[in-house]
């Protein structure tokens, strides 16, 4: 896949573009991805076009979280066939860009566009002025043909980025997984800890996310871990470690079932799939040890059920 971030030189040709914020790339950002790739067996190049940053930040006080980082969005679309990811920069400047104008110079003239997929919500352009209507308009112009997906529902509940955060957010892990149609991921390298984990028999990987990440509430979730490739069952607490000092900033400590190597730089992926308890301060070593156990017997059980 070739990737092309913060900068706004570049010339594709013979295009099948689909446009959006893809935060989260959930079940109805893959039915756009699917069909851009189904494009490539007629010729086509298949392109995903969005911006370097979440289009809210730039116009708030308050940052907005990414289900996905722009790191973990790279990462996961490097999995399927896509053949170009464009992050565009998003600035003043091109953020004044009008519609008319965005469609011709980057969509035309810089993607050589043949088809235009999009949301049948999707905006775009100064003061989010372009919509559906106006690519409509102007494929008669310009000689694209236009895609339009509905937003997908499930149980009657539209699929979308804002929801997805708001289940995350709540804790709510297994329904955040179905709508997004993958488990939620958590993707770094593995830092130096305190080792504590170690002393208490144990011992975890260590994630620091970006303060942009979106996580769930602190405590403990049944997950697993992708390490070259294979994955490994185990839980993983989010959160400050209150009982045993707490640590500056909020870590992702995996505890593997049945492994143990040295993974310290390693980049690994940690899937979230259900909360087992909130972070809790224990009034000793020796009742937190105690629940841990209790937390990877739950732990087991629960991957057992699923397989």
């Amino acid at each position: 896949m070739k990737y092309i971030a913060g900068r706004t030189e570049f010339q594709l040709h013979n295009t099948v573009v689909t446009l959006g914020k893809f935060d989260g790339l959930h079940r109805g950002h893959q039915l756009l991805i699917k069909f851009i790739m189904e494009q490539k067996k007629v010729g086509f190049t298949a392109v995903m076009f969005s911006f370097m940053y979440h289009p809210g930040n730039l116009f708030s006080d308050k940052e907005i979280n990414l289900i996905y980082t722009e790191e973990e969005k790279r990462y996961l679309l490097e999995q399927s066939d896509l053949d170009v990811l464009i992050a565009y920069p998003f600035t003043e400047k091109t953020a004044s860009i009008e519609p008319e104008a965005f469609i011709k110079e980057v969509l035309v003239e810089k993607l050589d566009v043949k088809k235009v997929v999009v949301g049948a919500d999707f905006c775009f352009g100064h003061n989010r002025k372009g919509n559906v209507d106006l690519l409509r308009i102007m494929s008669k112009v310009y000689g694209y043909e236009l895609i339009v997906f509905d937003k997908l529902k499930i149980n009657e509940q539209i699929i979308g980025s804002s929801y997805i955060r708001s289940l995350i957010a709540e804790g709510n892990i297994d329904e955040a997984n179905d709508l997004l149609g993958m488990p939620f991921t958590i993707m770094g390298e593995v830092q130096h800890g305190r080792k504590i984990g170690r002393t208490l028999g144990f011992p975890t990987t260590n994630l620091i996310p970006p303060e942009q990440k979106s996580l769930p509430p602190n405590g403990v979730y049944v997950s697993k871990t992708k390490i070259n490739g294979i994955l490994y069952p185990g839980i993983t607490n989010i959160g400050y470690n209150p009982t045993v000092g707490t640590t500056p900033e909020r870590r992702v400590e995996t505890f593997l079932f049945d492994f143990d190597a040295d993974l310290y730089g390693y980049q690994i992926e940690v899937a979230l799939y259900t909360q087992v308890r909130e972070e809790v301060q224990f009034n000793s070593v020796k009742e937190l040890k105690e629940q841990i156990s209790r937390d990877i017997i739950y732990g087991r059980e629960y991957i057992k059920r699923q397989e």
